[in-house]
């Protein structure tokens, strides 16, 4: 990387921290390595050994690499019920390194407690305004449901067909896909959703995609009806920037999806890790009958935002070291 891109970098950092410093958010430094992690079946982990002192009576013990630093934010925030930011590293493994992915990259998250997910989109074109002066990044962005996206896109109703047996999957060969035997609902509407909808966010503007399946995974509250939860993806020319969810906080749905997704996590990931199952308990109420704060928590991937922002069509161009 030049030295100007160096500079540039290094001044979008600076004003991403003004911004949060600014609006009252405390920055976090929290640990890249831990004991457990947040089961995700959809992403692969880096693992390392902790090793003790020669003549010590510890058992070398194993750590992993964060692929966010969920786990450790929202400790803070159960316990001190604050507005809270990071820029750290995160790791992912199996990811392809070039374009879009590197096993090793930025990430910027944070929490504002005692708002939605709507109110983090207001909070995520702020930050863009506050960012950029180009008129691409002046807010409101667009927005499109998911549903709407499916409808406009891969031509079907996605909540009447996966209501029904075997109809995502005519779907799916409808627009020319092969989706691969014993594929779940979920499984097929990523297979649509990247091949026939994705395609389409490649617009010149930023764009919210809302309103997610609830039969898709995640730790997002669901809607009225049950059919979506409280959850974004920012899009720009056609490139995921963020994700953000209105966080559950229903003790019993976080056991559940900790208990559902390290179970599918032991059948189908290469690298499986530790699962802090007591971690719900955080979630209960306290001494003062108050349990984890409403509140809404976004990722944003801070080296496809520098990129976005400075006109490059790679992460390439813009890591300080690309291709590790």
């Amino acid at each position: 990387m030049d030295l100007e891109m160096l500079r540039r970098r290094a001044e979008i950092i600076r004003q991403v921290r003004d911004f949060f410093d600014s609006r009252g958010y405390l920055a976090l430094d929290t640990p890249l390595l831990s004991p457990d992690l947040i089961p995700e079946s959809c992403l692969e982990v880096f693992q390392t050994m902790r090793l003790y002192p020669a003549g010590s009576k510890k058992e070398a013990a194993p750590l992993w690499l964060v692929p966010s630093p969920e786990i450790w934010m929202k400790k803070i925030i159960a316990q001190h019920r604050v507005s809270v930011y990071q820029i750290c590293k995160c790791f992912r493994n199996g990811e392809a390194t070039g374009h879009l992915h590197s096993p090793e990259f930025s990430m910027l998250e944070y929490y504002t407690v005692d708002a939605d997910y709507i109110d983090s989109i207001g909070i995520t074109e702020e930050l863009f305004s506050h960012l950029s002066p180009d008129e691409v990044f002046r807010p409101p962005f667009d927005r499109v449901t998911v549903a709407e996206a499916f409808r406009r896109w891969a031509g079907f109703d996605l909540f009447a067909a996966a209501e029904k047996q075997g109809v995502m999957e005519r779907q799916a060969r409808r627009l020319g896909l092969d989706p691969l035997p014993g594929m779940n609902t979920a499984a097929l509407y990523d297979l649509i959703f990247i091949h026939a909808v994705e395609p389409h966010l490649k617009t010149d503007r930023p764009v919210f995609l809302t309103d997610y399946p609830a039969f898709v995974p995640c730790l997002a509250k669901q809607k009225d009806g049950g059919q979506c939860v409280e959850r974004w993806e920012l899009y720009f020319r056609g490139i995921e920037l963020a994700n953000c969810f209105s966080e559950e906080t229903d003790c019993e749905k976080v056991r559940a999806f900790f208990e559902s997704e390290a179970a599918e996590k032991e059948r189908s990931a290469i690298a499986t890790h530790n699962v802090d199952h007591g971690y719900w308990k955080m979630f209960l109420p306290d001494g003062h009958g108050r349990g984890f704060p409403r509140s809404s928590g976004s990722a944003l991937g801070l080296d496809r935002l520098i990129m976005a922002l400075c006109g490059r069509a790679t992460i390439d161009g813009v890591l300080p070291f690309a291709g590790l």
